[in-house]
């Protein structure tokens, strides 16, 4: 197979990035969770007090992504390893907001587009098929409703033990989806040319099979 990129779109909890990894794995390609360095610098501003100087925090930072065989992808933040911290409610609940800064899309799209370059690359987020791989070979919009993708993120939270309900996640999952859709840098849609999966009542193995499906077709 020639080396492709495949971009994976979709709200808040819809399953792009444990599908993103299988379907990478699968392929021999590599995985690149850009919503983790949203959450990255999300965790830098939240360090700061929550500094509104996003030029000045995005130019001081230093952010990187490494793969662990055990651990899988990591995310360096200015010499520090922070994966363990971007999935705290706190992360969670200000990630929207920092990452609808132009300057924080700017400097996060620059090294997506980065990694990107040389192809062979599976990645998953909110604008990677209409912003940061327009070319991409492949693009995929997956959603869900609302109280699944709510069960699916109080299953994760428990996993890591964090305190959560499903009625306080249908909540903020649905109120994250308006705020990504109406930003005005970069808002979630779908691309023109992008499948839509509704992985609504789908197992993880079968939205992986569709999407290997669909990349024999190309």
């Amino acid at each position: 197979m020639k080396p492709i990129n495949i971009a994976l779109d979709g709200p808040a909890a819809a399953g792009k990035s444990t599908i993103a990894k299988l379907v990478a794995a699968k392929l021999s390609m590599v995985y690149v969770d850009t919503g983790a360095m949203y959450r990255a610098i999300t965790y830098k501003y939240l360090q700061l007090n929550k500094t509104e100087n996003f030029s000045e925090l995005v130019e001081s930072t230093e952010l990187s992504l490494t793969y662990d065989e055990e651990k899988g992808q990591r995310v360096i933040l200015d010499n520090q390893d922070v994966t363990d911290y971007l999935r705290e409610n706190d992360v969670t609940n200000h990630v929207s907001y920092v990452s609808s800064k132009e300057s924080v899309r700017s400097f996060a799209v620059e090294k997506q587009q980065e990694l990107a370059q040389q192809k062979g690359i599976v990645m998953d987020g909110r604008d990677i098929g209409t912003v940061v791989l327009p070319d991409a070979d492949l693009k995929i919009y997956m959603i869900a409703s609302v109280e699944e993708r709510a069960l699916r993120r109080q299953k994760d939270n428990e996993l890591r033990d964090i305190q959560s309900t499903v009625e306080q996640l249908k909540k903020e999952i649905a109120e994250r989806d308006h705020y990504d859709m109406n930003r005005e840098i970069s808002p979630l849609k779908k691309a023109d040319d992008a499948i839509t999966i509704d992985t609504t009542g789908m197992s993880i193995e079968e939205v992986t099979d569709k999407i290997l499906t669909l990349v024999e077709d190309i």
